[in-house]
């Protein structure tokens, strides 16, 4: 590898048939392989958050998974790969809808026993924005509407942070799928 990273895309894990097997599988290789270059030039894990993809299969899977499968795979991967000493994982939505989002996270976080180390929270940009920017449209006029549309799912998320998130905020816009097929990040 002439001391080179090997670098998988995030669409690579979302695009295409694979099943879930295999995205945990490149999951975990990718997210080791950061790991240990951080360790090679000592960074300072303390100070660090990794803003991965849940492990999911890829969207033209014929085998679709519950969100405790997701949930299952995710943490097997983070348990693989990830260092005790780094504090938090803030997931990326991926492409997932707002509410597939909130509800992978919620099923991660509330799978009994199993313990891990890490804060397990979002970093979500569509799956946290859309339905907000909807309801705005940019105009003056929906502004209060629109902040109130952020606050729903936002609150949403910060239930699934603890596992409590019991299905409030679901709506039809919440649950479009936010997926671009060759999406470039």
């Amino acid at each position: 590898m002439n001391g080179l990273v090997p670098i998988v895309e995030p669409e690579i894990l979302m695009d295409g048939d694979h099943s879930l097997a295999v995205g945990q599988y490149w999951t975990t290789k990718v997210v080791a392989e950061c790991y240990y270059q951080l360790n090679k030039y000592h960074v300072i894990l303390e100070g660090t958050l990794l803003k991965p993809n849940m492990v999911a299969p890829g969207q033209e899977c014929p085998e679709r998974s519950t969100p405790e499968e997701i949930a299952q795979a995710t943490l097997a991967a983070l348990s693989r790969s990830v260092p005790p000493a780094m504090p938090g994982v803030v997931f990326l939505s991926g492409g997932q809808s707002e509410e597939e989002a909130t509800v992978h996270l919620n099923a991660i976080n509330a799978l009994k026993g199993k313990q891990h180390p890490w804060s397990l929270t979002f970093s979500y940009g569509r799956a946290l924005q859309k339905t907000c920017l909807d309801v705005w449209k940019g105009k003056k006029e929906n502004f209060e509407a629109a902040q109130k549309a952020l606050l729903i799912r936002a609150n949403a998320n910060g239930a699934a942070q603890k596992g409590e998130y019991k299905g409030e905020a679901a709506s039809k816009e919440a649950t479009e799928s936010l997926y671009v097929k060759n999406y470039k990040y």
